[in-house]
């Protein structure tokens, strides 16, 4: 199936929902556990297998086989990797990609933080061995290398970013 062809409006409610009961299911634990003082936080690979297809349908980009080295997807002969947080503070990358996108979901709408090639992010990217390969960088950094690519370097949006937070429930 094409990364454009295959989002119905059916699927995309769909996917939705699906998204929204997982944070109603992390709101209900953090109630349950106050007393406790305990997060419960999407991430992983579940974050990064939401950012993938919300990237592809966004962008319409066709996925590659789950847990390729440094890529998720490609468009037009480019290679790009997609990093999706939920958090405010900063994504990892493993190594350099050809292009990346960053994506972050904060209540339930996904907002984009950066597109474009991968070089820079890469060399102001940190790590070490304590970071067991990974090398992080803050999405603020990430953002003003973002009003540095120009229009020919981002990979066009084919549909907008899913905004989940004014969809119903039902």
């Amino acid at each position: 199936m094409s990364g454009q062809n295959y989002w119905t409006s059916d699927r995309t409610a769909k996917v939705g929902r699906l998204i929204k009961s997982l944070y109603d299911v992390v709101r209900e634990l953090e109630k349950e556990f106050v007393d406790e003082k305990r997060k419960f936080t999407l991430d992983g690979h579940l974050v990064g297998s939401i950012g993938e297809v919300v990237a592809a349908y966004s962008f319409g980009l066709a996925l590659l086989p789950a847990s390729e080295k440094t890529h998720d997807a490609r468009k037009d002969g480019k290679m790009i990797q997609i990093k999706l947080t939920g958090g405010n503070d900063s994504v990892a990358l493993s190594s350099k990609p050809e292009h990346l996108i960053v994506l972050q979901l904060r209540n339930l709408k996904f907002c984009l933080v950066y597109n474009g090639p991968g070089a820079e992010p890469w060399a102001k990217s940190g790590g070490d061995a304590a970071n067991r390969g990974q090398h992080p960088i803050r999405l603020t950094t990430l953002r003003k290398l973002q009003n540095q690519v120009s229009d020919s370097d981002k990979i066009l949006l084919v549909r907008a970013l899913p905004d989940f937070s004014v969809q119903d429930s039902a």
